[in-house]
Order: C-alpha cells, then sequence, then structure tokens
C-alpha cells in the first residue's frame, strides 16, 4: 500500500513572523514531530495535544511530481 506524502505549510497560515516554512513527510507521524518542533521554536507555542491535533488538522497531501 503506498502512502501519501503530507505537507504542512505556514504560508497557509499567515503569523507576525511572516513565515514561509513548509515541511513535509511520508509519515505523518514524523510531520507531526517536526512540525510541532517548529511551532514551539519559531512560533512560541506550547507542546500540548491541543496543539497536536490542530496542526495534524492542518496536514494536506503533497503535490506529487512525476
Amino acid at each position: 500500500m503506498e502512502s501519501k506524502r503530507k505537507t504542512i505549510d505556514c504560508r497557509d497560515y499567515p503569523s507576525a513572523n511572516h513565515c514561509t516554512v513548509a515541511i513535509s513527510a511520508d509519515s505523518e507521524d514524523e510531520l507531526l514531530e517536526a512540525a510541532v518542533q517548529h511551532a514551539v521554536a519559531v512560533h512560541q507555542h506550547q507542546d500540548s495535544p491541543a496543539l497536536r491535533t490542530q496542526l495534524k488538522s492542518l496536514f494536506k497531501d503533497a503535490a506529487t511530481t512525476a
């Protein structure tokens, strides 16, 4: 079974610091960990179950390349 690459892009959710980071991964778990680390380090969020749920809801299928 082929998994779809997932992505999250800060440009879709404008912030005060005008972050333009996009993160993608083949695994939702891997993407979630990277997104949480970014949200805490750059956007000063607190790591919490609520943050993780919110971030995961923002994941999108990444565009595929041929």
